[in-house]
C-alpha cells in the first residue's frame, strides 16, 4: 500500500460494520501512537451547521495570523478535503505515512473506516506545528472517534432529528449524545437558540462553562449589517458571513462566542473577524454558482437542513421554474425532506448514488409520488443513473432564467462536482 487510495481500500476491509460507536478501541490505538496536541483544540458537534462553523473559525483564525488545521467529514470529491492545513487540503501523499503509523499502532485492533482515517488525520495534524486545531464530530459526539481528544472549547450547533438509530429517538436523547464533547471547567458554546434540556443539564452535571445563545451571547441585525454581543465584548456593523443562508448567522454567533471564550489563548482583532467572515468559503452549503440557469448546491440531507434550504430558496427571488437533482441515503427521512421543499420544485431528477447505503432513484420517485400533491398539477419527475446524468438532463430541460438545485447527500453534490465547478449554459443560449 503505497498510495492513499490503496490505504483507503484497506480501511474499508478491516471492520464488518460501517459504524461501531465507542472510544475504547480508538483510544487504545491513539495511546500507542502517542497522539497529543500542543495546539488549542476546538471540537464542533451538531446536526447541521458543523462544517460552516469550522470554516468560519478557520477563516477568522487565519486572518488573525494563526496556523490552523481542520478536520471535517465527509468529503465532497477527494478524501484529502477532510484534512486542511492553512485552509487548503493536504496533498494525498502526505497522509500515507500517517496511515502506516496507525496500521503499526493498531496491532490487529479492528477499526472502522472512519476510526482508522480519523486517527491518521489526527496524527497528521498533531505533527504539523499548529496554533489551532478544529475538529468536526462525525456522528453524535460522546462516542465519536474525534472525542478521544480533549478540546479546549466545544461548540454545539443546531440539534435535530438525524441518525436516530444510533443517537436516540428524540432531541433530548440526541442532545445528550452531542453534549458528550463538553469538558469540565472548559467553555461549551451552544449555538442552537432552543437547545434540548439534556444539553444544559449535562453541562451543569460536569461543571462545563456553558455559553447559551440568547443568554451569554446574542446577534441582531437588519438587511445591511449585524451586531454581536457576548459576556465582555461586542461588535457592531459586521457584514454578513460570505456563506449564504439565514441559518449562517446562528453559526457565526457561536463562532464569535468561542473566540471570546478563548481570547486569553488566541486573541483575535475585530478586523480579523470582519475579514474572516467576509472571505470564508465552504463548498456545497447553499452554494450559488453563476451561469444560466442558476445552480444551487447544498448537502442538506435531513428534514431540518432541507427546511433551511427551502427557506433560502424562497428568499432568492423569482425563477420561472426550479429543477431539483436529488439523491439520498436510504436510512434518511426521505419523505420528510421531499415534503419540506416539494412546493418549490417543478421537475425532479432522482438519481442513483455510488454507495450501498443509497436509495435507488426508482425508490426516491416512489416516495415522492406517495408524498406529493403536485404531481397531478404539473410537477414531474425522471430517474437517472448518477448525479452527473441528472444534472445534464436538468440542464437540457431548463430555460436560461430557471434554476437548478442539487441536494440530498454529500454524494449527490460531490457527484455534480466530479469534473470541477460546473459553469452552466442552457442550450437556448447556444442554439
Amino acid at each position: 500500500m503505497t498510495d492513499l487510495d490503496s490505504w483507503l481500500a484497506h480501511c474499508e476491509r478491516l471492520h464488518p460494520k460501517t459504524i461501531d460507536l465507542g472510544l475504547d478501541r480508538v483510544a487504545a490505538v491513539a495511546a500507542r501512537l502517542g497522539l497529543a496536541f500542543d495546539a488549542t483544540v476546538v471540537t464542533v458537534a451538531g446536526t447541521n451547521g458543523k462544517g460552516s462553523t469550522c470554516a468560519m473559525l478557520e477563516a477568522i483564525a487565519r486572518e488573525a495570523g494563526y496556523r490552523t488545521g481542520t478536520y471535517t467529514s465527509p468529503h465532497l470529491v477527494h478524501f484529502e478535503e477532510r484534512c486542511r492545513i492553512q485552509g487548503a487540503p493536504v496533498p494525498a501523499e502526505s497522509l500515507v505515512a500517517h496511515f502506516e503509523r496507525v496500521e503499526q499502532a493498531r496491532e490487529g485492533t479492528p477499526l472502522t473506516y472512519f476510526e482508522f482515517t480519523t486517527l491518521a488525520i489526527l496524527d497528521r495534524l498533531a505533527r504539523a506545528g499548529l496554533d489551532l486545531v478544529i475538529l468536526e464530530v462525525g456522528l453524535g459526539g460522546r462516542l465519536d472517534a474525534v472525542n478521544i481528544v480533549d478540546p479546549d472549547c466545544s461548540v454545539i450547533t443546531s440539534i435535530d432529528l438525524d441518525h436516530m438509530d444510533f443517537l436516540g429517538p428524540d432531541r433530548e436523547a440526541i442532545g445528550r449524545e452531542k453534549a458528550g464533547i463538553m469538558r469540565t471547567g472548559r467553555p461549551a458554546i451552544v449555538s442552537d437558540p432552543r437547545p434540548p434540556q439534556s444539553v444544559i443539564d449535562h453541562a451543569r452535571e460536569i461543571g462545563a462553562d456553558l455559553w447559551l445563545a440568547g443568554r451569554d451571547f446574542r446577534a441582531s441585525g437588519d438587511r445591511q449589517q449585524w451586531a454581536w454581543q457576548g459576556r465582555n465584548r461586542r461588535y457592531a456593523g459586521l457584514a454578513y458571513p460570505a456563506l449564504r443562508g439565514a441559518n449562517q448567522l446562528l453559526n457565526a454567533a457561536g463562532v464569535l462566542a468561542a473566540l471570546e471564550a478563548l481570547r486569553a489563548r488566541l486573541p483575535v482583532s475585530a478586523q480579523a473577524i470582519r475579514n474572516g467572515l467576509a472571505t470564508v468559503d465552504w463548498p456545497g452549503r447553499f452554494q450559488i454558482l453563476p451561469g444560466s440557469p442558476t445552480l444551487v448546491l447544498d448537502v442538506a440531507h435531513n428534514p431540518h437542513a432541507v427546511a433551511a434550504l427551502a427557506e433560502n430558496l424562497d428568499a432568492m427571488g423569482y425563477y420561472p421554474r426550479t429543477h431539483a437533482v436529488f439523491g439520498a441515503m436510504s436510512d434518511k427521512d426521505i419523505g420528510g425532506m421531499l415534503g419540506r421543499v416539494n412546493p418549490l420544485i417543478d421537475h425532479w431528477y432522482f438519481c442513483d448514488l455510488p454507495t450501498p447505503r443509497a436509495a435507488a432513484a426508482a425508490e426516491l420517485e416512489k416516495r415522492w409520488l406517495e408524498h406529493s400533491e403536485r404531481a397531478p398539477n404539473g410537477a414531474s419527475a425522471s430517474r437517472h443513473a448518477d448525479p452527473v446524468a441528472a444534472l445534464q438532463a436538468a440542464l437540457a430541460a431548463a430555460d436560461p432564467a430557471d434554476r437548478i438545485v442539487v441536494f440530498g447527500s454529500f454524494f449527490t453534490v460531490g457527484g455534480a462536482l466530479q469534473g470541477g465547478l460546473p459553469r452552466l449554459q442552457a442550450k437556448h443560449l447556444t442554439a
